[in-house]
């Protein structure tokens, strides 16, 4: 009988050996994307050195990274923990978690989707197995055994899921993980559900599992592994020294080191990349290279197509000069969370949970068809405050240098309004308070408002009669001091939990969307209500707007129906009611205003006044990944990569059910007008 040697210090013993998994396999998925059709490269030992040697540095760099988690459960694999008392300390508290993530409402909840399910079956479980241990000390040792193996499957399956992903994706993109492997984790249930339906899922997550074990089997061949842990502190001492040096020293490297030394060619380039490294830069930069997944028409030729659409001059500015006076009416904005179109009575809603809104959109000028430019709070804040289309990637709000933007603001700054932004949470969230900080305004969020005055709070953030009473209250100041007043109010309430305080509402059952629907309606209400009993009520314009839809969700990747949201302008004796019938989009509306102020400005807005003679009707919408142009009843989607697909847009019956139908031939027309305005605006975007 072969006697296996003891492995006492197993972080010692794990990390350099999933340290050559990842070289080796790294290794063996650059030789897949050299050989790979797709793959256009001219190269000599140069170039070989280049790839495999800056990609060994680059995969080591990473892996480094990488062993930080197994250095965390190295670190908890001791008995110490489940002595008296800190074991009955650490498990009172891990049980009070777990009891206010199950019956109150946390911040996993508010993100909605199979998230809050997951961390409640995790934390039920840590929490058992915690309490066996703790309550059963004999199962401690077979029990941290287990745990060993499973961390060690766990590595190996990942790196070699990783590497084979890697693969996939540059057969369907060209390139290593980028924003679009970002924007999957964000579309989750279409991303399985396309997985399911495009891979024999089953057999390739057991051939995974088996080739993992066969990895851990060959690290632990003639070890024994069962008393492995931190032997001492100094092990464990040491094992901290080496994991905090070469993590930062991976880091410094990725960070300075990796752009530098990038070849001349692209697949070059990207082939001695660590797709990981990749993946979090797109995460934390949330852009997407127009130039490298979009079609592409000459420059001059998209600049001069898309000035003349935004009645731009040839230095792309918009220099809208009007006769008369500007009238120095005050200005509120609110921009309503997820308020579909679809929710109001006005368009076909039979569940009369917008009695207020249904009322006052009878003494409104009303934009019927208004759509969104995307899916997301900051896409909504982004069109309304810098009036551009939609971007590849994340909104420019959450960009890491969201300043130096001309706005909205900054016209009404320039004809001597205040300019405030109010938002019922935490303004760093979406990185609201950077962004319009650094526009100009000031900021009031959760943190300025009265405490002793809230009336309701979730952990999302305090209830819309909250924000409006701040407001108003701001209002009633400024116009004592005679200065008019731009304000834009962010709604919270109508986002999950859908919680809001009560006896506000009659709606079954409570917490639910159509409920805090009807509250939003209510809130909404009230405040204009009682802003009608102050003097500056008849200076004032009230425009009133969705963010996004409720869900955007259909049969196509941009369901038209699902970007169709409501808007109106509210100012009695000022504004006439009435109906727009014309497809616009959110980017036009804060012009329209404008126009209505007889404002003259310069500014690089798409953004065109809707009432003007001559609009050409077109409506702007996207996601992370689909950038979409609607005009004429047609849709048109770019996506990557550089695909171009159209869609002929119907309303049955003249309603609001928005249908598409893949186009049987190609409106040239649309779709260069579509790349002209997208490919303008990315490119200034990433270049500015």
């Amino acid at each position: 009988m072969m006697i296996k040697e003891e492995v006492k210090d197993w972080f010692g013993f794990f990390a350099p050996r999933f340290v050559a998994l990842s070289l080796i396999l790294g290794f063996f998925v650059r030789v897949a994307l050299l050989l790979h059709p797709l793959t256009v490269i001219d190269w000599g030992i140069g170039d070989s050195l280049a790839i495999f040697g800056l990609g060994f540095l680059n995969d080591l760099a990473f892996s480094a990274i990488g062993l930080i988690p197994a250095f965390l459960f190295y670190s908890f694999l001791t008995d110490g923990k489940y002595r008296s008392p800190q074991g009955y300390i650490l498990f009172g508290l891990l049980l009070a978690l777990t009891v206010y993530v199950l019956f109150f409402n946390d911040i996993t909840d508010e993100y909605g989707g199979p998230l809050p399910y997951i961390v409640n079956v995790l934390l039920v479980f840590f929490l058992l197995c915690f309490a066996i241990k703790l309550f059963v000390p004999a199962v401690r040792k077979g029990w941290r055994t287990v745990s060993i193996y499973l961390v060690m499957l766990l590595y190996a399956a990942a790196a070699i899921t990783i590497a084979f992903c890697e693969v996939v994706f540059w057969t369907e993109f060209g390139v290593r993980f980028n924003f679009i492997a970002v924007d999957y984790l964000v579309y989750t249930n279409e991303v399985i559900g396309n997985i399911v339906e495009s891979y024999p899922l089953l057999p390739m997550v057991l051939g995974v599992l088996l080739l993992a074990s066969g990895v851990v089997w060959l690290m632990v061949r003639g070890k024994d592994i069962r008393h492995s842990g931190a032997s001492s502190w100094a092990a464990w001492a040491k094992g901290l020294c080496v994991v905090v040096v070469a993590s930062v020293c991976g880091s410094a490297w990725l960070h300075w080191g990796y752009r530098h030394l990038a070849s001349g060619n692209l697949y070059a380039t990207q082939i001695q990349q660590n797709g990981c490294w990749d993946f979090l830069e797109a995460f934390m930069s949330n852009e997407l290279d127009y130039r490298q997944f979009y079609p592409l028409i000459p420059e001059e030729d998209a600049q001069t197509l898309q000035r003349e659409l935004s009645g731009q001059s040839a230095e792309g500015i918009q220099q809208v000069e009007r006769e008369g006076e500007p009238l120095k009416k005050n200005v509120v904005l609110v921009s309503v969370e997820s308020l579909s179109a679809d929710f109001l009575t006005r368009y076909g809603n039979a569940d009369g949970i917008t009695p207020h809104l249904d009322s006052i959109l009878e003494k409104s000028l009303v934009f019927d068809r208004l759509f969104a430019t995307g899916n997301r709070t900051v896409r909504g804040l982004e069109a309304l405050t810098l009036c551009i289309p939609p971007s590849a990637g994340e909104s420019l709000i959450k960009r890491p240098d969201c300043s130096g933007y001309r706005s909205v603001g900054d016209i009404f700054r320039e004809n001597g309004y205040s300019t405030t932004f109010y938002y019922g949470g935490d303004s760093y969230f979406d990185n609201m308070g950077a962004f319009f900080g650094a526009c100009g305004y000031t900021i009031r969020d959760k943190k300025t408002y009265d405490a002793g005055k809230i009336s309701f709070s979730n952990i999302w953030g305090t209830a819309d009669e909250d924000s409006y009473r701040e407001a108003m209250e701001d209002f009633d100041r400024q116009w004592e001091e005679g200065k008019p007043f731009f304000a834009h109010i962010m709604t919270i309430s109508n986002h999950r939990p859908y919680t809001y305080p009560e006896e506000r509402i009659d709606y079954q059952p409570t917490m639910s969307r159509q409920a805090a629907v009807k509250y939003t309606d209510w809130a909404l209400g009230q405040f204009l209500q009682d802003a009608s009993r102050h003097p500056w009520f008849l200076e004032t314009v009230f425009v009133v707007v969705a963010d996004h839809c409720a869900s955007s969700a259909g049969k196509t990747s941009l369901p038209v129906s699902c970007y169709h949201i409501p808007a109106f302008v509210y100012a009695p004796g000022f504004v006439e009611a009435g109906t727009v019938n014309k497809i616009c989009s959110q980017i036009d509306l804060m012009p329209t205003v404008m126009a209505l102020l007889n404002f003259s400005y310069q500014a690089p807005f798409y953004g065109l006044n809707v009432l003007e003679e001559g609009f050409r009707e077109r409506a702007f919408m996207a996601t992370y990944q689909d950038l979409g142009y609607y005009t004429d009843g047609v849709l048109t989607v770019l996506s990557p990569v550089r695909q171009a697909r159209q869609f002929s847009v119907s309303t049955p019956e003249g309603g609001w059910d928005y249908r598409e139908e893949a186009a049987q031939q190609t409106d040239a027309d649309a779709l260069k007008e579509a790349e002209a305005f997208y490919q303008s605006v990315n490119l200034w975007a990433s270049d500015r």
